[in-house]
Formats: C-alpha cells, sequence, structure tokens
C-alpha cells in the first residue's frame, strides 16, 4: 500500500530509541508534506551526522576534519579530572550545568548483563593509556557519572577497581539524581547538585 521509500524510512526510523512504527510514519507524512527547500535541510542534516566521528580520546563526537572534539581541544579544561559517563546525551546534560571543567570519556551504553561489553573494555583501556601518557599514571580525580541504577553502581564497582592506582581520587556523583534515574533527563539545578555532591 506505501511506496517502498515511505516503509523504507519507516523501517529505519522505528529502530530508533522512543520512535517505533507509529511516530516513525507520522515523521514520514509530515517530512514529505514540507516544502521542498524545508525536506532538503533535514535530508542535509542527516546527510551531516554521517560526516562526524569517534574522537579518539573521549569517545564523544568530533567534527570532519578535527583530530579531537571541541572539549578534549580546549586548552582551558583541567585534563587531569575525568568524568566517565555512560552516554553522549549524559556529557550534553553535565555540559549544560557549566560548572564541570574537566575533561570527559564516554563509555559506551551500559546493558543489563553484570559484565562490561568488549568495546566497553577497549575504551577503558585506551582511558588508562591516556591517563599513563599524559597524567604520568595518575588522574587527579575520576568522576563516575554513571545512572544511579543496579547497572551503574555495577559499573562504577568496576571502573574504581580498574582505575584505583591510576588516579588520586575516584568519586561518583551524588544522590542529588533520584535512585534509578538517568542523567540525561535531570534537570541542570539537580545536576548541580550531584555534582557538587560526589563522593
Amino acid at each position: 500500500m506505501l511506496p517502498k521509500e515511505i516503509q523504507q524510512f519507516i523501517e529505519s526510523f522505528s529502530k530508533l530509541p522512543s520512535v517505533g512504527p507509529r511516530l516513525a510514519t507520522r515523521l514520514a507524512f509530515h517530512i514529505i508534506g514540507k516544502d521542498k527547500a524545508s525536506a532538503a535541510r533535514i535530508e542535509s542534516a542527516l546527510h551531516g551526522l554521517g560526516k562526524l566521528s569517534r574522537c579518539e580520546r573521549c569517545f564523544f563526537l568530533k567534527e570532519e576534519g578535527k583530530n579531537v572534539c571541541d572539549i578534549c581541544g580546549d586548552t582551558k579544561r583541567d585534563p587531569s579530572i575525568i568524568a566517565i559517563v555512560e552516554k553522549e546525551t549524559d556529557l550534553i546534560a553535565i555540559e549544560k550545568t557549566k560548572i564541570f571543567k574537566g575533561q570527559y570519556f564516554v563509555l559506551g551504553e551500559l546493558s543489563e548483563k553484570t559484565t562490561l561489553e568488549a568495546g566497553q573494555k577497549l575504551r577503558l583501556e585506551r582511558l588508562k593509556k591516556r591517563i599513563n601518557d599524559e597524567l604520568a599514571g595518575k588522574a587527579k580525580e575520576i568522576i563516575i557519572a554513571l545512572a544511579l541504577n543496579s547497572f551503574g553502581d555495577f559499573t562504577a564497582m568496576l571502573i574504581t577497581d580498574m582505575f584505583k592506582n591510576s588516579a588520586l581520587k575516584i568519586t561518583r556523583i551524588g544522590r542529588g539524581i533520584p535512585t534509578g534515574g538517568e542523567i540525561e533527563f535531570a534537570d541542570e539545578e539537580t545536576l548541580v547538585s550531584a555534582l557538587e555532591r560526589r563522593s
């Protein structure tokens, strides 16, 4: 019944978080209903996402032609204070508070297994190498900024054990965020409180 182009759009977009087939269908028809210039801007924006790649230092996103992301490239930030976050959206939420002046490390989405994925282990090894190469083997502080739920707690325990000799201090964000709460959905005031009350 639907043209194959719409079916392909729905199939692709329905796999995105919080979208699903119904919203993907609505999006498809919304875009089709736009004028050609608006549709072209959306197409260009989607194409632009394909030009982004991972920062080799922190695994956030960097623009085409840059060696590192803007945060890692900012000489005003303290590279010896590192916040480990689960997702890019967590990093963005913390950045909105404007109080964190260190650098980041994106671990990747936590699974429900009581272990780290192979890719996450490789990322953490890269972080260890970064600390060894750039900070003479000791970070001033590693802040574990993971969700306050059973998966985040377990992962925090693994990271603490893995980096106990690689940092002068390892802290966890404070309980300003409710247990089970996601960092990306916390308001700025709550995040500021959680960062200030880390222990």
